[in-house]
């Protein structure tokens, strides 16, 4: 009865549950990786993804639930499930999510490793010779880093790392009655002993066979020596395992904003490798001992056990997927194409060019090589009087930190603020913060109570008897790695306005100011919300007068309960509203009478979609805002961002064609459907094929003639009057199986659309077409 109760909350709720939304994400990922399409290396990479994907979302979201549930702090899901009833919903729907992974694993993949190259086999499937190199690495290599933990009268349970390899051995004294370490006669009893797999050797051995490699897990080579460790003990069972603990540690609020603040960020990371236990991978047919040792001593019950019939710890495939024999089977990514709005050759002198053209660069299709090169040159430049610049996350072997090193040597002022909060980076960040300040940077650690998500950078530079600034602003990162992996927009500008707006700015993030107004930006935590709420409410100002509205955004995530609120106004009173939301979408589209003008889709596919990118039509004189912000809760109250307004026309030109290509990608688009499921987009019988991720390698000048306003309000009545076309295709042939009792399925009348993915009722992820238009009617 609660199930159903529970189910039917969830059905009543006007907002998707932010924790199951993710989840579904995670299987549009897996998806990906069954496309039998793609290279298998490619459909291991995107595996190997939804391991890392999931390991994050236990530390942090399963953590912060585990929050409220072990401080009896009270927590409603935008589902409008209690805690206890939201906590059974999540984990059953991660079991049948882990469930699919290995059935991937198992059935999809692993059956074509040989004729690709390669097999994962244990000890016992190599030769004599191969086993003898087994031999000698466990002898010479691993041996030495093992170090056996018994848990027992004599012994307290011990620390059991974080995401670590680790077999549980129980085992028995094969001789009662001897004496053991403590002189005393063994009486026979079973123990418990921790083996942890040190995380600093390879998840594989290899050996190189005549027509293949040969990864052995490092698992089965301890598995196989383990006696070793046991000497005249009886090992009854040795079983692997996997922990993970709470990572969600909080940050009290604090004015303090120097050693003090840093060293309670140290603090938090440290309750990473002791925080409580939240989830426990482990193989089939466990020790029952060891499992209610460990449900005891964790307070843990089944729903967090999950038994794991394939491979443990999937991350290990990169090892596979970056061998040197299989360079270059995954796809390939074309090399960068020049900013439509950056000629061949300005690259050279950028400060010329910058002082008369605004440049917008599209990552991954332009390389961030202009801006990193901006920066080069600034440091080397007697010209430039300082620099400052926001960090979140930077690449290994970073340039754009040499850069800031060069610049504070060759004697210019350099501020940078660095994220100590960045997520898993944050002592990477205070190591490379200390690195700069050493060298003579002025270097902030964070702001108080905010985490700084903003991407911004100035160079000041003396231009005869005036100052110009040459500002960068965008949505990624500085980092040279994730910028060919990651699609993100950004500026390059000489504009006073965004000079003067990110001056302002910067006083803010560094000092005690609060300017009235930015004339092209808009920031949070100041004011990000209400400013997005007065555009929406605009264009449902338009839309009641009769005149030309629509609303078009790309992002991360939609979790912002007003906002979403607004949006339901606005569609109500007619405005067509889309949304590109790559994650999370607590936002129901498509409820009749509530969001039937909304419509949502989202994108997965060779990159990670992480540009923002907010389109208003604003009776046809459009506004368009990019920057750092997701429609989030925390992006509006608990970080520091921007959103700059892109008024050179032709950059708005391209930004509206970004947003155009996006609606009409057929390739890696998913449509969400109003219970929060998705099915994945089929190109319709002579409908052209669209991919984002290689079509915008090819964009020219005659397709940003098609990008204006009119253009884009054109495509979402086509796509409107497509989606009703559909959906009165779909009661017709409800009403057809209504009416035909014989008929045991309904058959689908349009090929646009493809399989259910992350349907809470059919969770495998490959429904059959009947199956998808089936679902969609109940």
């Amino acid at each position: 009865m609660k199930l159903f109760k529970s189910a039917d909350l969830i059905r009543k709720s006007k907002y998707i549950s932010r924790d199951l939304s993710w989840m579904r994400f995670n299987y549009r990922v897996l998806d990906q990786a069954q496309d039998a399409g793609k290279s298998l290396f490619d459909r291991l990479k995107f595996l190997a993804i939804t391991s890392s994907n999931l390991d994050e979302f236990f530390m942090i979201r399963v953590g912060s639930l585990y929050n409220y549930l072990d401080y009896g702090k009270e927590r409603v899901d935008y589902s409008g499930l209690r805690e206890l009833p939201f906590r059974r919903k999540l984990l059953d729907f991660a079991h049948r999510f882990v469930n699919d992974q290995s059935l991937t694993y198992v059935n999809e993949l692993k059956p074509v490793f040989e004729k690709n190259g390669f097999s994962i086999l244990r000890v016992s499937d190599l030769t004599e010779i191969e086993a003898r190199k087994a031999d000698g690495f466990f002898k010479n290599t691993v041996f030495p880093l093992l170090t056996p933990m018994v848990y027992d009268a004599y012994h307290g349970f011990p620390l059991i790392m974080n995401q670590m390899l680790i077999f549980g051995v129980v085992t028995r004294a094969s001789n009662p009655g001897a004496l053991g370490l403590d002189g005393e006669a063994e009486k026979g009893q079973e123990r418990i002993t921790f083996v942890q797999i040190p995380q600093n050797l390879t998840r594989f051995f290899e050996l190189q066979r005549k027509d293949r490699v040969i990864f052995v897990p490092i698992e089965e080579i301890v598995r196989e020596y383990l006696p070793r460790l046991f000497r005249n003990v009886e090992i009854l069972s040795a079983d692997l395992l996997r922990i993970t603990r709470n990572g969600d540690f909080t940050l009290e609020e604090s004015d303090d904003i120097d050693n003090d603040f840093i060293k309670e960020i140290q603090v938090g990371l440290k309750t990473r490798k002791r925080g409580r236990v939240v989830r426990v991978e482990v193989e089939p047919n466990a020790s029952l001992l060891l499992m209610e040792v460990l449900r005891e001593r964790w307070n843990i019950d089944n729903g967090n056990i999950f038994v794991i019939s394939a491979l443990l710890d999937m991350k290990g495939l990169w090892q596979i997927i970056r061998h040197p024999n299989f360079r270059g089977k995954g796809a390939k990514a074309p090399a960068p194409v020049m900013p439509l709005s950056l000629p061949d050759g300005a690259e050279d002198n950028l400060f010329e060019y910058l002082k008369h053209h605004d440049v917008l660069l599209h990552h991954p299709y332009n390389s961030i090589e202009p801006m990193v090169r901006l920066l080069e040159q600034a440091a080397e430049d007697p010209q430039v009087l300082g620099i400052k610049q926001t960090i979140y996350r930077l690449a290994d072997e970073s340039r754009v930190s040499a850069a800031l090193l060069k610049a504070a040597e060759n004697g210019k002022h350099v501020s940078v603020l660095f994220e100590v909060k960045a997520r898993f980076d944050e002592e990477k960040n205070i190591r490379e913060g200390a690195r700069l300040e050493k060298a003579g940077c002025f270097v902030i650690y964070g702001v108080s109570k905010y985490k700084t998500h903003t991407k911004l950078l100035m160079i000041i530079r003396k231009e005869g008897e005036k100052v110009t600034r040459y500002v960068h602003i965008g949505s990624g990162n500085y980092n040279e790695q994730t910028s060919r992996l990651y699609t993100d927009l950004s500026l390059l500008t000489t504009n006073d306005t965004y000079g003067h707006d990110v001056s302002e700015f910067f006083n803010v993030i560094t000092g005690h100011s609060q300017p009235d107004d930015y004339e092209y930006l808009i920031t949070a935590p100041k004011d990000m919300r209400q400013q997005l709420i007065h555009l929406v409410r605009e264009e449902v100002k338009h839309a009641k007068k009769g005149h030309p509205s629509g609303i078009v955004m790309k992002m991360n995530s939609l979790e912002d309960k007003e906002l979403i609120d607004e949006f339901y106004k606005a569609a109500r009173a007619g405005v067509p509203i889309r949304f590109i939301v790559r994650g999370i979408c607590c936002l129901r589209p498509g409820r009749p009478g509530l969001s039937d003008n909304i419509e949502v889709r989202s994108i997965v596919g060779e990159y990670l979609e992480h540009a923002r990118l907010f389109y208003f039509h604003n009776g046809g004189d459009a506004r368009v805002y990019a920057g750092s912000a997701d429609v989030m809760v925390r992006s509006f109250d608990r970080r520091i961002e921007a959103l700059f307004l892109i008024v050179n026309p032709q950059l708005r030109r391209e930004a509206i064609s970004i947003l155009m290509l996006n609606l009409l990608d057929n390739q890696n688009s998913y449509v969400m459907r109003e219970d929060g499921a998705y099915i994945r987009q089929r190109p319709a019988a002579g409908e052209p094929v669209v991919n984002v991720h290689k079509d915008f390698y090819k964009r020219d000048e005659a397709q940003l003639a098609l990008a204006t306003p009119e253009g884009l309000l054109a495509l979402l009545a086509q796509q409107t009057a497509r989606r009703l076309e559909v959906a009165a295709a779909l009661v017709a042939a409800e009403t057809e199986a209504a009416e035909n009792a014989a008929q045991t399925e309904v058959q689908g009348p349009d090929s646009t659309f493809g399989e259910g993915i992350g349907d809470e009722e059919n969770l495998t992820g490959v429904n059959a077409e009947a199956e998808a238009v089936q679902a969609g009617l109940e």
